[in-house]
């Protein structure tokens, strides 16, 4: 389809679906008697009498209804799979045209966009879902839940590991109740109406929004972060503020086999922090005081932090020495980390 059919379809579908008031009651009230004279459509709508024939004649030329010019005057309906058959077609062609000419938007045009619609911040919040590789935190309300449930489980199903937030608690079914191992890692409720809807897939690429986004009200608007460095930024404050006050449904972390990759570093140190034996790790981020790229390999000797997800850290020892490893915008340790495998015989490759 060439440019100018192009534009001529669009136009021709507008003009051919440009039903006016009458035209619709025309329309509807002979498709539910079969066959109508002018008269009894104007008796059964409010269309003038004056109006009936030109109504009639504009639906007879898209195809619509048919006119037996008798006396008087009937105006009988056309199958509507026979009279949408055209354009059902010509829809098709005209979809098929218009993706070959879509040019899907970069996400790594902008590092940080604002969206203020309802339903572009529910396709961006399905976005970031999907996109998680190996690891996706989510703060959801029941309802949004319900939406996602499906994409959820196809992460848990390519092995993505999925900390699912659910809030208010009072919404939230529990683990007796739902099989939550279907769609996530590990669960947790929190009580406030004021949790934020949130997704940080692999610690990057993430959208933060507030419930009133949601509804009706007109405070709507959502912030992604496109791959970006500042992506950080949500998954922070998930973890140590929604995440570190919620109750937990399910924690089922411990069950994954090695090597396991992590985003966080603070999800790292809860998995390791009571062990003894022996691990490695592979990490990669930049140097804290030149902010140039490095990848650290070792064994690690050291972890810092706890189970509440606050402060977290790793020393390793590489051939090098050891090397201190904290999460984003480390200050006191040597590296920022980025991502971290972490192995149980050796350093795992990136």
């Amino acid at each position: 389809m060439t440019d100018d059919d192009l534009r001529r379809t669009l136009t021709s579908l507008g003009s051919q679906f440009d039903f006016g008031e009458y035209e619709t009651e025309a329309y509807v009230a002979v498709l539910e008697h079969g066959r109508l004279t002018a008269s009894e459509i104007a008796d059964r709508t409010d269309i003038p009498q004056p109006r009936v024939y030109d109504t009639v004649r504009s639906l007879a030329e898209g195809g619509f209804v048919e006119l037996h010019e008798s006396r008087p005057l009937k105006v009988v309906a056309v199958d509507p799979t026979e009279a949408f058959g055209d354009v059902r077609t010509t829809l098709a062609d005209l979809v098929d045209a218009l993706d070959r000419r879509y040019t899907a938007p970069s996400r790594g045009a902008e590092a940080v966009s604002l969206v203020k619609s309802r339903r572009t911040i529910l396709r961006y919040l399905e976005d970031v879902i999907t996109d998680a590789e190996y690891e996706l935190m989510v703060s959801l309300t029941p309802d949004l839940f319900t939406r996602f449930e499906e994409a959820l489980a196809d992460r848990r199903a390519d092995d993505v590991t999925v900390d699912l937030l659910l809030a208010p608690a009072a919404d939230v079914p529990s683990a007796d109740r739902y099989d939550y191992t279907t769609v996530a890692s590990a669960v947790r409720s929190r009580r406030g109406l004021t949790t934020p809807v949130a997704a940080v897939a692999d610690g990057e690429y993430s959208i933060y929004t507030a419930r009133e986004a949601l509804r009706n009200g007109t405070d709507r608007y959502g912030v992604i972060f496109n791959r970006s460095e500042l992506g950080f930024l949500v998954s922070g404050f998930l973890n140590t503020v929604v995440w570190g006050s919620a109750t937990t449904l399910l924690d089922r972390t411990d069950d994954r086999p090695y090597p396991r990759r992590y985003a966080s570093i603070r999800r790292c140190v809860q998995d390791l922090v009571d062990r003894d034996d022996p691990r490695y790790v592979t990490v990669r981020g930049r140097d804290v005081e030149t902010g140039e790229p490095r990848t650290v390999a070792g064994r690690i000797v050291g972890v810092t932090g706890s189970h509440d997800p606050v402060t977290a850290s790793l020393t390793v020892r590489t051939d090098d020495g050891d090397v201190a490893v904290g999460g984003g915008a480390a200050a006191f340790e040597d590296v920022e980390a980025a991502e971290l495998v972490v192995g149980s015989d050796a350093p795992p490759s990136l």
